[in-house]
């Protein structure tokens, strides 16, 4: 459509006809106001980092690492084995449990059968005594055999105590060899390292031959389910622009193929110093994603179908925008009202119509009202 406006220009006819009478009036160079799709963006940079990271460690002391089943860059599954640790010790001190057990066993054992014996014997000397009681009382038996009788029950009924006694103090005992095995066991399954998260191993500081200890720092650390994000900085004045579940394009070093990723948290600080906030962006799984790298990501902050020019072709002074469109070879300034603008284009909402020569480089040396030749420069599309 521009090349008909242009041929239609007279002062652009002119150049194919007889020798021209009138000086042909000065060239200029147009563009034509396109109907398309603008994006505006926000340019971010910052580093890969987990999303979320996951430290493993011993949880058990002095036990010697005996196998290592995971090393950086391996992806692991939940409950996954990491490591083993050295259970002889713990073996022999189980195998030392189990005879503390069986003594615990036999000395209740006996306890139980002393309470029956007791018990018994306490039987016959209340009995004894029920029947010396009347004949002591009638004279027929003396003094001294009631008072044999009534230390006799006195002597069983404290026998039956202590046997009692006994029977607790046993089941203490064994109550506590079981405890103690219990207490073993958890520490033999301790000695089992798994990882606590599906995810990536990111380091393991494990070493072979080394003795874990569980207040000596972690031994590997996992990315939660493989999610590495990009964590970036962004200026303030920008800030308020994003919001979660933007589209993010990111871009790595040496790297052609970009990545789709979404915002996923906008911080609600600002550095008081740098005046900087930050945005993570998160990105799907990838084996060209590496924590630490540098990256570089695009946030979609605007989307819009409208007419698009060039940023050369308006003049902004204050809220008032304005293009020089060519109508029959005449400049003629028209307001327009803009919405988007990425810095190298902008969309005009309103004042334009589609196919419209404007002028590319407005505010130059031509004014309202001028006759120009307008030469074709190229499409709004091709400057975006």
């Amino acid at each position: 459509m521009l090349a008909a406006i242009i041929a239609a220009t007279p002062g652009a006819a002119q150049e194919s006809d007889a020798p021209a009478t009138a000086p042909q009036p000065p060239s200029v160079s147009v563009v034509e106001a396109t109907a398309r799709e603008i994006v505006a963006t926000v340019v971010v940079t910052g580093t890969l980092v987990p999303r979320e990271t996951v430290v493993v460690g011993a949880e058990v002391d002095g036990l010697r690492i005996d196998e290592l089943l995971a090393d950086e860059g391996d992806t692991v599954d939940a409950g996954a084995v990491l490591a083993r640790l050295e259970t002889d010790m713990i073996e022999t001190d189980l195998a030392r449990n189990d005879s503390q057990v069986a003594r615990a066993d036999a000395a209740l054992a006996q306890a139980q059968s002393q309470i029956a014996e007791a018990e018994s014997a306490k039987v016959e000397a209340d009995a004894a005594l029920a029947r010396t009681r009347p004949l002591a009382d009638k004279g027929i038996v003396g003094r001294d055999v009631l008072d044999q009788r009534i230390s006799a029950a006195a002597a069983t009924a404290s026998r039956l105590a202590s046997a009692y006694q006994g029977v607790s103090v046993a089941e203490a005992d064994k109550a506590m060899t079981q405890a103690e095995r219990r207490q073993l066991e958890l520490k033999k399954s301790k000695a089992v390292i798994t990882a606590p998260t599906a995810g990536l191993v990111l380091s393991r500081s494990a070493r072979l031959g080394a003795i874990a200890s569980a207040s000596g720092g972690g031994l590997f650390e996992i990315a939660r389910d493989n999610l590495i994000e990009l964590d970036a900085e962004v200026t303030e004045s920008v800030l308020n622009s994003l919001a979660k579940g933007q589209t993010v394009t990111v871009t790595l070093p040496g790297d052609r193929d970009t990545i789709e990723g979404t915002v996923r948290l906008v911080s609600p600080l600002v550095d008081a110093a740098t005046r900087l906030g930050r945005v993570r962006i998160a990105l799907p799984p990838s084996d060209l994603l590496r924590s630490g790298s540098f990256a570089r990501g695009a946030i979609e902050i605007a989307r819009s179908q409208g007419i698009v020019l060039p940023n050369t072709a308006v003049v902004t002074d204050g809220d008032e925008s304005v293009v020089q469109v060519v109508r029959d070879g005449t400049i003629e300034s028209r307001p327009i009202r803009i919405g988007i603008n990425t810095g190298s284009e902008v969309e005009i909402l309103d004042g334009l119509a589609e196919g419209e020569a404007v002028v590319a480089l407005a505010g130059t040396f031509v004014r309202d009202g001028d006759r120009v030749t307008p030469t074709e420069m190229q499409s709004a599309e091709v400057q975006g």
